[in-house]
């Protein structure tokens, strides 16, 4: 049980660090407000969705135009999805190993 634990938040931990490095280069190199074409831009979001999500909603929170619930929400959407990332890239890394 303990092992199952560790190696789901480690998905997770990998998740969100996937993604915060993609959405970082993103921003670094194109700028923050500039948009790429519509397939660039949903094969992005795929990756640096969670990020995103989790800044805007704290954004969103901090200027009061999100209630307490709503951030809540979306910081369960943003870990979830997260956690799928991880696993994904996870099972990358041991099929790339075998």
């Amino acid at each position: 049980m303990v092992k199952d634990l560790t190696i789901a938040l480690f998905a997770l931990a990998t998740g969100f660090t996937l993604s915060g490095i993609i959405a970082n280069v993103y921003q670094l190199v194109t700028g923050r407000h500039e948009k790429l074409a519509e397939t660039a831009n949903l094969a992005l979001m795929m990756f640096a969705g969670p990020s995103l999500l989790l800044e805007n909603a704290a954004a969103s929170l901090r200027s009061r135009s999100c209630t307490m619930f709503g951030f809540w929400l979306a910081a369960a959407v943003s870990a979830y999805w997260s956690f799928v990332l991880g696993l994904f890239l996870l099972n990358i890394v041991v099929v790339l190993q075998a």
